[in-house]
């Protein structure tokens, strides 16, 4: 129940910050690629420690794919970031016209379906690398600069593809708005994209970086002596 808040709350800042800044910026792309980069780099750092910051179903997917949690854990996220995204989109939607509401919802308009759903995969692919990279490894990063790795990819995603396709990388982002806007368009793409791209990513981390190959490398083949290690003293 803690770590479903948790998400619910992440995705709740996700779709109201981000959704909001393309309605009251007049979709100005740098204003809504730093609302959606700041809101996740925020909500991870505050949130992260709890449930681990997913706030997005595809992380969620390439968790439960590398076993990393369990299904009913998963499924426990999938309900609060869904539902997280639907209040948020709600209290939007009688903030603002539904003219205005509907401009905040991603859609591939004029780019085609084919093309828009590559850019989705890429940029979760991005992504979602991101947070393996930085808070999945343990020897990442995440401890020192917390959610900024990943909210700087997401800001980078949507200046990018926000004009192409919304920049989505997310099926919650993308289902709150359609849903209270009863706007769909293309949704699918918003769907299968965001999956793929996560699957690819945390798969490929896992298997590149994360399998177990064998003992750790010590010292130089050149030299035949273990080398120092950082924190070793003259003792050790």
């Amino acid at each position: 129940m803690r770590r479903g808040v948790a998400e619910f709350v992440g995705t709740f800042t996700l779709i109201f910050i981000g959704g909001g800044a393309g309605i009251v910026s007049g979709q100005d792309i740098v204003a809504v690629a730093l609302a959606n980069g700041l809101a996740i780099g925020i909500m991870v750092s505050n949130l992260g420690h709890i449930s681990g910051g997913h706030f997005n179903p595809a992380i969620t997917l390439g968790f439960l794919v590398t076993k990393r949690i369990t299904t009913p854990l998963a499924v426990a996220y999938w309900v609060a970031q869904f539902g997280g995204a639907i209040v948020a989109a709600a209290i939007l939607r009688g903030l603002f016209a539904h003219g205005l509401f509907v401009r905040s919802v991603p859609h591939a308009g004029g780019f085609g379906d084919a093309k828009a759903l590559v850019v989705e995969i890429i940029l979760t692919f991005f992504l979602v690398w991101a947070v393996w990279a930085t808070a999945v490894d343990p020897g990442g990063a995440f401890k020192s600069i917390a959610g900024l790795a990943i909210g700087l990819t997401i800001s980078i995603d949507v200046l990018m593809g926000g004009p192409l396709t919304g920049a989505a990388m997310n099926p919650a982002r993308a289902f709150g708005p359609e849903l209270l806007g009863n706007f769909w368009g293309e949704a699918w793409v918003y769907y299968l994209g965001p999956a793929i791209g996560a699957l690819i990513a945390a798969l490929a981390y896992e298997y590149l970086y994360l399998s177990p190959s064998g003992p750790d490398v010590v010292g130089t083949p050149e030299s035949g002596v273990d080398e120092p290690r950082p924190g070793d003293t003259a003792l050790d």
